[in-house]
């Protein structure tokens, strides 16, 4: 993987050479476990300077009937480089423990409801190490997810979760709390993902989404609530894009377009009332009866409704994009449906709307580099080309 150079990180290059990561994790996890295995890079994330966390999928060969297995590298500037494997985590105190069937079974008995000795299914459902995991427990028909965080999150999580159950869509109820390793278990809601659905073509009333919106966006933000630091996030997506393009003159030439409209926008940007603040289809599911859920709403609190609805059209637009025929069709006709709705609905102007869509766009190009394959930076080029056209 041609990934870009840090001088505050000088062996970066290292966490994408896959014989110096399968050496390492030979060295640590070497017992007992097969020869050979195919690595899959997975997420990156990478603090400029300062701190790269890298993770891959081990694939083993088929005659060997393991499991795929989850590993992830820690580099931090003047500290040696730590290997971990899922279900451990630094920073996922209750993830070993939540992730294991026997122990999960323990924990939702202690801090859920109290179950009869049987076996407990474990699914893991999202996995973004050292940040959260989702995982889905499974004890006869009873079906639950486990939200397993950093402990600082969870005060920020439950805050946010008091404020979205006043948006007009299903959330999942909480079911239970386990303090110590920073779990919290959630009802599962019976549902299809929305973006799943919009990609095989299925087209939701555009007001159902904007008639949940709006009842957010009403709800009084309580002091104290966290404000969305878009500032702060559009920084570190812009130092991200400089830092992979820092070469490519041409590359550099779109950024400064970019940047040149969006800067001024971000300078005067303040939140204006409450906001899911990370607003998009994956994030929803559609019940049976027709009616909209949220599934994740982490960052609801004080912002600015107006970025909510350009999140949604910026993931549109970064899908029909990359994806294939069939899927961009469908995205694309939802963008033209939800975008036109908005406008008719709201006292919006186009331009403001361009604006919040193009840096929520501009913050969705980073994806390239979240997740990178050997074509990443005519992705991250192509999706500065997107960001200039809403611009213009």
């Amino acid at each position: 993987m041609d990934y870009p150079e840090d001088s505050g990180l000088v062996e970066l290059r290292k966490l994408f050479d896959t014989e110096w990561v399968w050496e390492r994790y030979c060295q640590k996890y070497g017992r007992g476990i097969p020869e050979s295995g195919r690595l899959r890079l997975g997420l990156v994330s990478h603090n400029i300077g300062k701190r790269a966390l890298v993770s891959y999928t081990i694939e083993w060969p088929p005659e060997e009937f393991l499991p795929p297995q989850h590993v992830s590298l820690l580099m931090r500037r003047g500290r040696p480089t730590n290997i971990f494997r899922y279900p451990e985590d630094p920073y996922l105190p209750g993830l070993e423990m939540a992730a294991t069937p026997e122990s999960a079974h323990t924990l939702v008995s202690s801090h859920v409801l109290q179950f009869p000795a049987r076996r407990l299914r474990v699914e893991r459902v999202r996995y973004r190490p050292g940040s959260r995991a989702v995982l889905r427990h499974r004890l006869g028909k009873v079906r639950l997810y486990a939200r397993v965080m950093r402990p600082a999150a969870v005060p920020i999580y439950l805050q946010a979760g008091e404020l979205a159950d006043q948006s007009g869509f299903t959330l999942p109820r909480l079911a239970g709390h386990w303090e110590e390793g920073a779990t919290i278990w959630l009802s599962e809601i019976p549902g299809k993902n929305l973006r799943r659905q919009i990609r095989k073509g299925y087209q939701p009333d555009p007001n159902l989404l904007l008639d949940g919106l709006e009842s957010l966006w009403r709800a009084p933000s309580p002091s104290g609530v966290r404000s969305f630091n878009l500032e702060e996030l559009y920084g570190k997506a812009k130092r991200s894009i400089e830092h992979a393009l820092k070469d490519d003159h041409e590359a550099l030439r779109q950024l400064r377009q970019v940047t040149s409209v969006l800067d001024p926008f971000i300078r005067d940007w303040r939140p204006s009332g409450t906001a899911h603040n990370d607003f998009y289809d994956d994030q929803m599911s559609v019940l049976p009866d027709g009616r909209m859920a949220l599934v994740d709403f982490e960052e609801t609190g004080a912002g600015d409704p107006l970025l909510d609805v350009g999140t949604f059209l910026a993931h549109l637009k970064w899908m029909f994009h990359f994806k294939r025929r069939s899927e961009r069709d469908a995205s694309r006709a939802f963008y033209e449906a939800f975008r036109g709705a908005a406008l008719d609905r709201f006292p919006w102007t186009e331009r403001e709307l361009d604006l919040r869509e193009a840096v929520c766009l501009f913050r969705v190009c980073t994806n390239a580099l979240r997740r990178p394959r050997p074509d990443w930076r005519q992705r991250l080029e192509e999706g500065l080309r997107l960001v200039n056209a809403i611009l213009e």
